[in-house]
This record gives structure tokens, C-alpha cells and sequence, in this order.
């Protein structure tokens, strides 16, 4: 269970936007440690083929990137770490950077078909690969291995599920042609006779 986000997420000024708005802030049950993910948030995770990770630099500034793979590139190495390999990419090497200057993480999980959402907070840090073969070996398919550069290993401090309200249902290529399969059979059925 997710104890921990609200507690670190509602701060003095959150509280005072609240009651703002709403006439009382909203209660925050007090946290008892870290939240160990369920087999819920692990399934959740494994199944997904991209995230959004924010950073924080050294201005004070936030920084939001999108990483994405093949289905379960995020990989839950137990209940409270998550791990990915890192590519080479466009060299700007800012959450890389960042994250040398401020180790906290916030992901941002989504299920667009099924309009759910997974925010995790957490500590961050990076590995060179060329130091780590046997980790690039456990994060990175066969295929990838030879172009990934980093490794990055969350500690997860806490999450939490966001209600669905405004997800607007958004779809794969896949996941839009296993939708119509039973149509464009049927259609085919049609044409024949049948």
C-alpha cells in the first residue's frame, strides 16, 4: 500500500492551495517508510514500453524526458528498486547530468487504453555500462546490447495510482489492430458469402 507520496508530495504551501480552494487541506496519513510495490504496481510496470522521467538540474529548474523500449525495458529488480539500460542517443546528456547533482526521480507511468496512471517517486543513480557488463547483460535484450551507454537504478521512495478522470484513451499500432482483427474478419466472412 502507498503511504509515503502524499506525505512527501503535501507540502505547507500544498496544504495552503488546498484549503484555498477547498476550505480544509486534505488529510495525509503519516508515512511508515518507504512504499515496497505490490505485484499490482509490479505488473503495471513490466508491462509498459514507455515512461516519463523528471529531474531536477542545478538551477532549480525541472527537466521531463520520455524513454521508451520494448515491453518491460523498465525491469522491477526487487520491491523497492527499478532499473533500465540507457541508449546512446542525441548526446545532450541532461537527466544523466542532472541526476549527478540531485539524485531524486519522479516517473510518470501510463496505461492510456485503460486510462490509469502510476506516479513514483524515488533515487536515482547512473552506471557507466562499459563498468557493469553483467548489469547491461540482465537490463538489456542481446540485440541492444551493444549500443547501451548507462544504467540507471531507482530506489522507489513511494507512488501512487491517479484516478482516471481526464486520460484520454490513446492507442498502439498493435493495440488498434488487435481491435479491429474480429472486424476485418468479419468483413472478409461478408465478402465471401458468409
Amino acid at each position: 500500500m502507498s503511504t509515503n507520496f502524499l506525505h512527501l508530495a503535501v507540502t505547507d504551501s500544498v496544504r495552503q492551495a488546498q484549503e484555498h480552494y477547498y476550505g480544509n487541506p486534505h488529510p495525509v496519513a503519516d508515512a511508515t517508510g518507504p512504499d515496497e510495490l505490490t505485484p499490482e504496481e509490479v505488473d503495471f510496470i513490466q508491462t509498459r514500453d514507455s515512461f516519463y522521467v523528471a529531474t531536477i538540474n542545478q538551477n532549480g529548474w525541472p527537466y521531463i524526458q520520455h524513454r521508451g523500449g520494448r515491453v518491460g525495458f523498465l525491469r522491477v529488480l526487487d520491491s523497492h528498486t527499478l532499473a533500465f539500460a540507457d541508449y546512446r542517443g542525441n548526446r545532450q546528456m541532461l537527466s544523466t547530468g542532472n541526476l549527478a547533482a540531485n539524485e531524486r526521480v519522479a516517473f510518470f507511468l501510463m496505461d492510456y487504453p485503460r486510462r490509469t496512471r502510476l506516479k513514483i517517486l524515488g533515487h536515482a543513480r547512473v552506471e557507466d555500462a562499459r563498468q557493469h557488463p553483467e548489469l547491461v547483460e540482465q537490463l538489456a535484450d542481446a540485440d541492444a546490447r551493444p549500443i547501451v551507454e548507462r544504467l540507471f537504478l531507482v530506489k522507489v521512495v513511494a507512488f501512487d495510482w491517479n484516478c482516471p478522470k481526464y486520460i484520454t484513451p490513446r492507442y498502439t499500432a498493435a493495440e488498434i489492430e488487435q481491435i479491429v482483427a474480429p472486424l476485418k474478419q468479419r468483413i472478409a466472412e461478408l465478402e465471401r458469402g458468409g
